[in-house]
C-alpha cells in the first residue's frame, strides 16, 4: 500500500503562489506598457492628471457629503462647504499626482525584482501610501476650513484645528460605531488615493482566479 505523500499539498500551495506572481507580474508588465506608450509628453499628461484628480476629488466630497452629512450642504453650512470643496480638490489632486508618480516608480523596481518576496515586498508599499492619505485627509479638511474662514475674514487657529481633527481620528479608532459617519467619510474621501492599492488588489486577484481555473483546467 502506498503512503499519502505529505509534501503534495505544499508544493501545489507554492506552484499556485508562483503562477499567480507571474501571471500577476506579466498582466502590470502589459498595463504599464499601455501607459508608458499612451502617456506622452508629461508637460501635458501631467496637467490633465492632475485635473482628473481634482474632479475626482471634488465627486467623491459630494458624494460623502450628501450621503454622510446631508445636513450640511444647505443654508449657510451649505455655502460654507461649497467653498470648502476648491481647496479641498485641490490640495487632494497634488497629493495624489504625486502619489502616482511614486506608485509607476515603484512598479517600475517591483517588474525588476527577480525574487517573488522582493515583487511583493515593493507592491506592499502602496499600502504606506492609502494610509498616508488618511493624515493627508485630515490635513486637508483642516486647511481647507481654515483658508475659507480666513477669506470670511474669520480668525481661526490653524494648529486648534489640526488638534481637533487629530481628535476625532482618536475617537474614530477607539469608538468606531459612535464615529461611523466620519469613517465612512474619511473612506470616500480617500478613494482617489486609494485607486493604485485598488488596482494592485484587482490585478492579483484576477491573476489568482486565472491560476486556479487554469490548474482545475
Amino acid at each position: 500500500m502506498s503512503r499519502p505523500d505529505t509534501h503534495a499539498a505544499p508544493r501545489q500551495i507554492r506552484f499556485a503562489m508562483n503562477s499567480t506572481i507571474i501571471t500577476w507580474k506579466n498582466s502590470l508588465e502589459n498595463l504599464m506598457g499601455f501607459y508608458e506608450a499612451k502617456r506622452g509628453s508629461l508637460y501635458t499628461f501631467y496637467p490633465a492628471l492632475f485635473l482628473f484628480f481634482v474632479l475626482i476629488n471634488i465627486a467623491c466630497y459630494w458624494w460623502a457629503m450628501f450621503t454622510a452629512f446631508p445636513e450640511l450642504t444647505r443654508g449657510s453650512a451649505g455655502y460654507h462647504y461649497f467653498k470648502v470643496q476648491f481647496p479641498v480638490g485641490f490640495l487632494g489632486a497634488l497629493f495624489d499626482s504625486l502619489s502616482f508618480f511614486v506608485t509607476i516608480f515603484i512598479v517600475r523596481r517591483a517588474l525588476r525584482a527577480e525574487k517573488n518576496m522582493e515583487y511583493v515586498s515593493h507592491l506592499s508599499l502602496d499600502l504606506v501610501i492609502a494610509i498616508l492619505a488618511t493624515f493627508w485627509v485630515l490635513f486637508v479638511f483642516s486647511f481647507s476650513g481654515w483658508i475659507v474662514h480666513l477669506l470670511d475674514s474669520v480668525q481661526q487657529d490653524l494648529a486648534g484645528r489640526n488638534e481637533d481633527y487629530k481628535r476625532m481620528l482618536v475617537d474614530a479608532l477607539a469608538r468606531p460605531y459612535a464615529n461611523k459617519r466620519n469613517i465612512y467619510f474619511g473612506i470616500i474621501m480617500g478613494v482617489s488615493a486609494m485607486l493604485p492599492t485598488c488596482g494592485h488588489l484587482f490585478i492579483f486577484l484576477r491573476s489568482f482566479f486565472r491560476t486556479i481555473f487554469l490548474q482545475k483546467a
